[in-house]
């Protein structure tokens, strides 16, 4: 039962993510601007304020509504969300596929469905399922530290989620450690349109693997050969 709510909540998050979706027009890309908003200012008459995200032929994607009304802010939020959930699983989708096909790693004595792995990890190597757990703690943490108004600032209590501060644009935590973020805004509007598509997409692989492996508790790629 514990996998199934999982699971549930995991498809939930998916499908909140993948909603927002939008265009950034050259109209709203200023050269110059602050370094943290990365050439884009914010413009209301916009879907999804402005945004990058959006390719033909699909467009402004928004088909239950998550986008309407929203104010600048929550549309931040929706924005962080989506592209934190699809850099998660495009490095759940690579972790499927290599773990479950190379496992050296604690005598090779974890294998089978990625979805059970970490579960053997817990019982053959405690601590190191520990500090996991920890050093993701911390990077949660740290990405709270750059990205949100602390709670003690706050004028009104926002919804769950917290609030965005009005310096931060979703998902630059300034971690950068290859030097990949374009300095130039328009090729940056388009870089992240790519991570965006690429992480839409491992959305729905992710999802399709994990519902997969719980209906008949093969590896994927097991089940992609089969």
């Amino acid at each position: 039962m514990a996998r199934i709510a999982s699971t549930l909540l995991t498809v939930f998050s998916v499908a909140k993510a993948f909603t927002a979706p939008s265009r950034l027009p050259r109209a709203t890309i200023v050269r110059g601007a602050a370094s943290s908003a990365n050439g884009w200012t914010p413009d209301e008459s916009k879907f999804c304020y402005g945004l990058p995200g959006a390719l033909a032929p699909l467009g402004d994607f928004d088909p239950w509504g998550f986008a309407t009304d929203l104010d600048l802010k929550e549309t931040k939020r929706f924005r962080e969300a989506e592209v934190t959930h699809g850099r998660v699983s495009m490095l759940a989708v690579l972790g499927f596929l290599v773990a479950e096909n190379f496992h050296p790693l604690f005598g090779g004595e974890i294998a089978g469905p990625a979805i059970y792995q970490l579960d053997g990890v817990r019982e053959i190597a405690p601590v190191f399922f520990e500090i996991l757990s920890f050093a993701i703690a911390c990077a949660e943490l740290y990405r709270s530290l750059v990205g949100w108004v602390s709670p003690s600032d706050l004028e009104v209590s926002p919804d769950f989620g917290g609030e965005l501060k009005d310096s931060y644009y979703p998902g630059d935590i300034g971690f950068d450690p290859l030097g990949l973020k374009p300095s130039d805004p328009t090729e940056f509007a388009q870089m992240q349109t790519k991570e965006l598509q690429n992480g839409r997409l491992a959305m729905l692989a992710a999802m399709g693997f994990i519902l997969q492996e719980l209906a008949n508790g093969k590896p994927i790629v097991e089940n992609l050969l089969g």
